[in-house]
């Protein structure tokens, strides 16, 4: 009798608490609340954002069933839901291509869905229905093993502000067409591309991820941009590529991004870079850029070390520079030519603001020694230089020790850390 007295405050929450805490639950969860009481019933039924997993069922040893058992829940789930929902995220591997797809789409479609989130299973792939083209108000896309082709009447996304397109079969035109026809766009990652040419033509972008089998790329209109990563993958037919081109990819990548605050350049990317004439001239200083990190960095081509050069003398207020190297020890060896260093180094060159330094991967060549040089002598601020031989070097880390302990540094409380695995 005394419990029945006692008042229910979570059910007299406001419904924004109540749908807070609802929205924090798994979707199974929430659905599950509606045993609780009459007032529970209908509550999970207006929530804004749906998620679901491979947790919204039973685990089951039998692909098919679990894969039917998604689909009704999911399904049943929307056909009782009320008012508009905002995300829809479905991640899991039960999934490949399934026509109730289209269908849940479509209804999304008219409820004023803001946020998609599709990573299916591996299998064949999901190839995107028009309706999706109708979502007016998309602010974020995220797309996973599917096939994205936008009909000839799509005027873009005019809202869309994050677009995540990983393992996508899309052309480049059409890649292209979508980026320049969102606006607002102001994040984009691109993943797991083959032989792909794109101009980035983006006047809100401000980070940008890519990773991928890249022929050319051109940041043509990005003044915003403070981040990106760029990691590029080479097969022989882009190597072919790159050998025949004439333009300077550093001023298509680099020359357009006066804002950017921090870099990380994986695989290939210095390789990148270096291609095409011109590198001595820069049209831009990266007066924000605080953070590189370059991995790979073959110190036995002059280019690379240029493109290197050019980029961190040009960023006055650079904190953190992270490289990594690949050098054939051998070949840098054979070929020091390092008159290279008082012919390109600035004379006037100092990095002010130059606290950290990590060089992973060293072998202990003449340009990697003369590089570290270069910035012990030019970083009156450094506090830290971490130095890690590569695994191949054995007999020459003493050497390698002894001789920075030889350089010049122009910070008395610089810390040389030599880190040896």
């Amino acid at each position: 009798m005394e419990d029945a007295l006692v008042p229910d405050l979570i059910s007299d929450l406001p419904q924004s608490i109540i749908e807070t805490i609802l929205t924090r639950l798994p979707i199974r969860d929430a659905v599950r609340t509606s045993i609780l009481s009459s007032k529970w019933r209908y509550k999970w039924a207006t929530l804004t954002h749906l998620v679901f997993d491979e947790k919204c069922v039973i685990l089951s040893n039998d692909r098919c069933k679990a894969e039917d058992s998604l689909v009704k829940f999911i399904t049943r789930t929307l056909f009782l839901h009320q008012g508009p929902i905002h995300k829809f995220q479905l991640t899991t591997t039960h999934l490949q291509c399934c026509p109730d797809i289209d269908q849940w789409l479509l209804f999304l479609s008219r409820n004023d869905i803001k946020e998609l989130v599709l990573e299916l299973g591996e299998g064949e792939w999901f190839r995107v229905p028009s309706c999706l083209f109708n979502c007016k108000k998309l602010t974020r896309l995220d797309l996973f093993r599917c096939e994205f082709d936008p009909p000839p009447s799509f005027k873009g996304f005019l809202c869309l502000k994050s677009l995540n397109l990983h393992q996508v079969l899309v052309s480049p035109e059409a890649i292209e067409g979508l980026i320049s026809s969102c606006p607002l766009l102001e994040s984009l990652a691109l993943s797991y591309f083959d032989s792909l040419a794109l101009n980035i033509c983006a006047p809100n972008l401000k980070y940008l991820c890519l990773e991928g089998e890249f022929k050319d790329i051109c940041l043509e209109n990005t003044p915003l941009l403070v981040a990106m990563s760029v990691a590029m993958y080479m097969t022989d037919d882009i190597a072919e590529h790159f050998e025949q081109s004439s333009g300077c990819n550093f001023n298509r990548f680099l020359g357009s991004v006066p804002r950017l605050e921090r870099l990380i350049g994986h695989i290939y990317f210095t390789k990148y870079l270096s291609i095409g004439d011109d590198l001595g001239r820069h049209p831009i200083t990266y007066l924000h850029l605080k953070v590189v990190e370059l991995n790979q960095v073959s110190f036995e081509d002059m280019k690379e070390i240029l493109v290197v050069l050019r980029l961190i003398t040009n960023s006055p207020n650079l904190r953190e520079l992270q490289i990594s190297g690949s050098s054939n020890t051998l070949a840098a060896i054979d070929a020091p030519d390092l008159d290279f260093w008082d012919d390109e180094c600035p004379s006037d060159c100092t990095f002010k603001q130059l606290k950290l330094v990590k060089m992973t991967d060293m072998s202990g060549v003449p340009h990697e020694m003369e590089f570290i040089k270069f910035l012990l002598a030019n970083s009156p601020a450094l506090e830290t230089m971490s130095i890690s031989p590569c695994v191949y070097v054995m007999d020459g880390r003493l050497n390698m020790l002894i001789e920075l302990l030889r350089f010049r540094r122009a910070s008395a409380q610089a810390e040389i850390l030599f880190i040896q695995d």
